[in-house]
């Protein structure tokens, strides 16, 4: 079975990995198998991890060809640390993310993550909790308010969330077109906008409903603590939020987080540094995979070898 997309920043997250014969890698989202069949194509082996039921069938065409060396977890990637104690190996050389909904979850119209083509409004990633009309329908004006605001940066938040509370008293949510032509008639229409101004409403549902900024938190959290030394961390992330989460990590667990100022100074950080980074900064796509993949011009890719300091623990200190 071909993948319906090609991969981000391939080359990039290869050369980070650096797979070898003998390693176990985790790719912590398998989608339709792009990194994880690069990765076994080296000599690796490969524990894949995710949520969604439907890439199963691509799961089985990878197990096909790599019978020996591939499996496929049914689970979150903030679930890592179980997935690879279940996974029976006994060394984790590499983990590699790619961050945010697939290609293969924006055309299936029946997943109800755009509002391109109508749908149940569902955007779950997996098949188990509560959809985003689950959300437009029961929450109250400040939560919804908030996540607009928080995870879409939708300016105009609470008048969104106001349309939706005077629309669901006549008829509840449960189509993608509908919330969309609400939100839009909220904000005042299109107005020659470059991006339909629903899309940072369906954004900050689609996390919500998935935690996403959460799951990543986790997800990071477990990939420090069950890297082996020498272990490589590689993150794809392709939003702002989700960087920003990537980049304040591997800042402070490399040492490098700014310290107070001489008017208000902090205590000395005692914690020896738990990764090591490969680049400073981060990599952008090539112009060559600019040219024939558009999803790659947010992608952003950063990369760390864990050390053999012990892990520090949850993000900020066990703080959510």
């Amino acid at each position: 079975m071909s993948a319906p997309h090609a991969p981000v920043l391939l080359a990039e997250v290869i050369a980070a990995l650096k797979p070898r014969p003998g390693d176990v890698i985790i790719d912590a989202t398998f989608g339709a198998g792009g990194y994880t069949r690069a990765i076994l194509a080296e000599g690796a082996e490969v524990v894949a991890l995710d949520r969604d039921p439907t890439v199963r069938p691509h799961a089985e065409a990878v197990a096909a060809d790599y019978p020996d060396r591939f499996q496929l977890i049914q689970t979150p990637f903030g679930d890592l640390a179980e997935a690879f104690a279940e996974s029976g190996k006994s060394q984790l050389n590499g983990a590699v993310f790619d961050i945010g909904v697939s290609s293969m979850q924006l055309d299936q119209a029946e997943r109800g993550f755009s509002f391109m083509r109508d749908g149940p409004l569902d955007m779950r990633m997996g098949d188990t909790g509560p959809t985003a009309a689950d959300i437009v329908n029961t929450w109250d004006h400040g939560p919804l308010a908030h996540i607009f605001k928080q995870y879409g940066d939708e300016r105009q938040s609470g008048r969104v969330a106001t349309a939706i509370l005077r629309r669901r008293t006549e008829e509840l949510f449960s189509r993608t077109l509908d919330l969309a032509e609400v939100v839009e008639k909220a904000l005042g229409g299109r107005r020659g906008a470059a991006i339909h101004p629903a899309t940072r409403v369906f954004q900050a549902l689609r996390i919500a409903v998935n935690d996403e900024l959460g799951q990543l938190e986790r997800g990071l959290e477990a990939a420090e603590a069950t890297l082996a030394p020498g272990g490589r961390l590689v993150v794809v992330t392709f939003h702002s939020l989700e960087d920003r989460i990537v980049k304040a990590f591997l800042t402070e667990r490399t040492g490098n987080a700014p310290g107070g100022s001489r008017h208000a100074p902090v205590a000395v950080e005692t914690r020896k540094p738990s990764f090591d980074l490969m680049f400073k900064g981060a990599q952008d796509a090539g112009e060559e995979e600019l040219a024939t993949n558009p999803r790659a011009r947010s992608a952003r890719l950063r990369a760390a070898i864990r050390t053999t300091a012990p892990a520090w623990g949850p993000i900020g200190g066990g703080r959510k």
